[in-house]
């Protein structure tokens, strides 16, 4: 089985060639499910609800989220209803939505689970302790973490304290992606961040000459969302579905 894991979907311009690329791989039949990353979908913030379902619409099998997870509240009761939508598992645990879903494939369960960082972010829950109350929860052999966090060392850490026991580590929140993809020891796919589906010519997705001025003057600045240069980024996962066990990992970057 090949699973498209996208990174951090940024604006109109994300969504468009998300949904271009994904129609294509998939009628060439080089994918058989999709997760996407929709932190950034609206503009740069939390999705909508009709961003939502057109990206679902778009061929997404499930969506996860991380620290802009409710940046539109219109949002927040569709996290209680929509198993398909995760947010980071690790959250406080009156928050809404939930962290882990499994999503049921002609050829066996595949479990995602969304998991958000401590260094350099919000205070949360332990993502260790909460990844192995989780694990422990789930009947699917293949499971697939979201790893959303700043930390080079600490998305290391967490692919190695759960190497052998998921299918796969995948880090997102930088936007920047890394070419460290690789099957560790005990055969779990990691990558330290998955990248940005969204405009290239960017500062990390908005528009250049105003984070310069904030950088250079230390004033405020408007960041608007750039259209230019769209790419999805991400990785293909290949999966033996009966085991769990990825087979590869390769990097994704597509422009059309």
């Amino acid at each position: 089985m090949k699973i498209l894991f996208t990174g951090d979907m940024v604006g109109s311009a994300g969504r468009q060639i998300f949904q271009r690329v994904t129609q294509r791989l998939l009628a060439e039949g080089t994918i058989d499910l999709i997760v996407a990353n929709a932190e950034n979908a609206a503009g740069g913030r939390g999705p909508s609800p009709e961003i939502v379902e057109a990206l679902f619409a778009a061929g997404a099998a499930a969506l996860t989220l991380g620290d802009h997870a409710w940046d539109d509240k219109t949002i927040i009761p569709l996290l209680d209803t929509e198993s398909r939508l995760i947010r980071p598992a690790n959250f406080p645990p009156a928050a809404s939505g939930r962290g882990m879903t499994t999503i049921e494939t002609n050829e066996g369960p595949v479990c995602i689970i969304s998991l958000v960082g401590r260094v350099f972010m919000n205070p949360v829950d332990c993502p260790f302790r909460v990844a192995d109350r989780l694990i422990g929860m789930t009947q699917a052999k293949t499971i697939l973490v979201d790893f959303h966090a700043e930390a080079t060392s600490e998305k290391i850490a967490l692919s190695r304290y759960l190497d052998g026991r998921v299918t796969a580590v995948l880090g997102t929140h930088t936007h920047v992606q890394t070419s460290d993809e690789s099957l560790l020891p005990n055969g779990t796919a990691y990558i330290t961040d998955l990248g940005m589906t969204g405009p290239k010519d960017s500062v990390i997705g908005r528009e250049v000459e105003p984070v310069i001025q904030r950088f250079i003057t230390g004033m405020s600045q408007k960041f608007e969302t750039s259209n230019l240069d769209p790419a999805l980024e991400g990785v293909i996962l290949d999966i033996d579905i009966r085991t769990g066990k990825a087979r590869s990992i390769e990097r994704i970057r597509e422009r059309s």
